[in-house]
C-alpha cells in the first residue's frame, strides 16, 4: 500500500499490478488527515493505492 500525490499516483499504481498481478483499489486521503506525505517525494499525499 503507498500513498502518493497527484504526481506519483500512476507509479504507484504500476508497482501494485507489477507487484501483486492484479489492479489495486484507489481511494482518497480524508482532509483531516492533511499531514500525509507521498512516499515518493515530499508533497502532500492526495490518494492511497493497495488493497
Amino acid at each position: 500500500m503507498w500513498k502518493c500525490c497527484e504526481q506519483h499516483v500512476e507509479l504507484a499504481i504500476d508497482m501494485y499490478v507489477d507487484e501483486k498481478q492484479q489492479a489495486p483499489e484507489i481511494s482518497t486521503i480524508s482532509v483531516d488527515k492533511k499531514e500525509e506525505i507521498c512516499d515518493f517525494c515530499e508533497q502532500r499525499a492526495v490518494y492511497i493505492v493497495g488493497n
